[in-house]
């Protein structure tokens, strides 16, 4: 299955890029998959999706939690908390 990947914040500047189109494996369908699969890219990946970070995502422009499913065709965008003032 394709998806969209954007990264938005220290996500983007961690990772050093603000998007990337995906094939991933049929095992991967919710976020919380999609966070263990990319958290096996190597440390710096680790740091941000293993769980230890709060990392939010949106799917196609809805705010969602880690429970939520993954479509083919789906943008995922993954962000740091806001705090506002």
């Amino acid at each position: 299955m394709n998806i969209k990947i954007l990264y938005f914040a220290r996500v983007k500047e961690a990772v050093n890029y603000s998007a990337e189109e995906l094939a991933l494996p049929n095992d991967i369908s919710t976020i919380t998959a999609l966070k263990n699969y990319l958290s096996q890219r190597g440390d710096t990946w680790a740091d941000l999706f293993d769980g230890k970070q709060t990392i939010h995502a949106a799917i196609n422009h809805e705010l969602v939690d880690n429970l939520a499913t993954i479509k083919a065709g789906d943008e995922i965008a993954f962000f740091p908390p806001v705090t506002g003032g």
